[in-house]
């Protein structure tokens, strides 16, 4: 009898576990969306800060996965931590390698997150050509397996030229960045058909080995439809960084 009753328990209290568990996709995308719509998002906050690297390590077994959760909550905490002291933003060097983002029992800079995490371990100012090695354990289990380069037209960090902040989800995600990739570039971009000349977005210039160099960024103007043919030249507009949250946009499903 004792044993049956210990048997019950412990089935009752897997069966609880198991119905417990945190979708923590699910959880990046209420934080973002709460904040879009100006609703509460500490309870979103408070379980991404008790979560464990075994947590997310369990459950953010594919890049589509891991690239959607990151991107989230990157643009997430964007917009808490300038709403909260826009200030910060006057010394950006400093506000983007401060750790703040407290999750996997780790404290994150948005550095880190985007160049270590989402980035592969690439140094932030190398153009994307140079890797770090020797990385610690969360980043070594965390980041992405492959660099998706549109990622660089999904993160939002504070500024007026960054692109619009839309949630994202694993399920959908090709989709999601193929319509936010090119409805940025389109208001990014001019082309001059004398010359074959495109101007577009500073981001091509400095993470250019992510597109695959500048030959690859200038085919993706054109695989995009943003010119009407892969451009001869590619100049690149001044970047914006004047402080501009709650610039949201809505994917069309």
């Amino acid at each position: 009898m004792k044993k049956f009753f210990l048997i019950l328990i412990l089935t009752s209290a897997f069966n609880f576990k198991a119905q417990d568990t945190v979708n923590y996709n699910e959880v990046s995308q209420d934080l973002l969306q709460n904040i879009m719509d100006n609703k509460s998002y500490e309870k979103q906050v408070k379980i991404l800060e008790e979560s464990t690297l075994e947590d997310l390590v369990s459950q953010l077994k594919t890049d589509n996965q891991k690239i959607a959760f990151w991107v989230n909550v990157y643009n997430s905490f964007i917009q808490i931590s300038l709403t909260e002291n826009p200030k910060e933003y006057e010394d950006r060097g400093a506000y983007f390698k401060k750790p703040r983002v407290k999750i996997a029992g780790e404290t994150l800079s948005f550095d880190e997150i985007e160049h270590d995490i989402l980035r592969r371990s690439r140094i932030k100012l190398s153009w994307g050509y140079l890797r770090k090695y020797f990385r610690p354990k969360y980043e070594r289990k965390l980041r992405v397996k492959n660099i998706d380069w549109r990622i660089h037209f999904a993160l939002n960090c504070g500024a007026k030229s960054c692109p619009p902040v839309a949630v994202f989800t694993p399920e959908d995600l090709d989709t999601e960045f193929d319509f936010m990739t090119t409805e940025y570039l389109k208001e990014q971009t001019t082309y001059d058909k004398e010359t074959r000349t495109a101007t577009s977005v500073s981001l091509f210039s400095w993470f250019r080995a992510d597109f695959g160099g500048l030959c690859g960024a200038r085919q993706i103007l054109a695989d995009y439809n943003i010119t009407p043919e892969k451009p001869k030249k590619l100049k690149f507009s001044n970047y914006d960084w004047t402080l501009s949250l709650g610039n949201f946009r809505k994917i069309p499903k």
